[in-house]
């Protein structure tokens, strides 16, 4: 069940997302739209010169693309992020140790990557209105799956997540939220 544009990444695209700033640059196209090499820049207060090389190696990967409706004049580039979404398993790598250590890297650095949005959330909770702080949630639950069910259960969440990605709320209280799910074989 996993969304139309759902693409699987070689290690050359996970590497690609997987450097802190690039995967900066993905979220904010991603989340505010297209945007310029100097927006990017004023939006996380690096050099032009950085942004315009990291952009390039995204770019290459197919991860980002030019959007050059957007251009008012020859010199100027916009970017916007791919329409494609990328997901990759260990499993995928297996038999290649630079692919497997390029995965192994990329699920290590999702993981801390959540854990930041997670603690940044904790650290603002006291400025937060009521209304944020009851519909922030965290769930957990035991389940006894195959790992056919866990793969149905994966689709299920990412093509419900996918509902929302595509009818953002229009409401000028709505903010950006960021949700992510793991569900992996564990013990108690």
């Amino acid at each position: 069940m996993s969304p139309a544009n759902r693409r699987t990444a070689d290690s050359s695209v996970i590497a690609a997302i997987h450097h802190p700033l690039r995967r900066r640059l993905v979220e904010l196209l991603g989340v505010e739209g297209p945007a310029t090499v100097g927006r990017l820049a004023d939006a996380t207060g690096e050099l032009p010169g950085n942004i315009s090389h990291h952009l390039k190696v995204l770019a290459t990967a197919g991860v980002i693309e030019e959007a050059p409706e957007l251009a008012k004049n020859r010199r100027e580039r916009w970017w916007r992020r791919a329409k494609a979404s990328y997901s990759w398993s260990l499993a995928d790598a297996k038999g290649d140790p630079a692919a497997e250590l390029v995965a192994l890297s990329a699920e290590e650095a999702n993981v801390a990557h959540h854990l930041v949005k997670l603690n940044q959330w904790r650290e603002r909770q006291s400025e937060a209105s009521e209304q944020w702080l009851r519909a922030a949630f965290s769930t957990d639950s035991w389940l006894k799956l195959t790992p056919a069910r866990l793969e149905e259960l994966a689709g299920r969440i990412d093509a419900l997540i996918q509902e929302y990605v595509a009818d953002p709320s229009a409401d000028p209280d709505a903010a950006n939220v960021f949700v992510f799910a793991h569900g992996v074989p564990a013990r108690p």
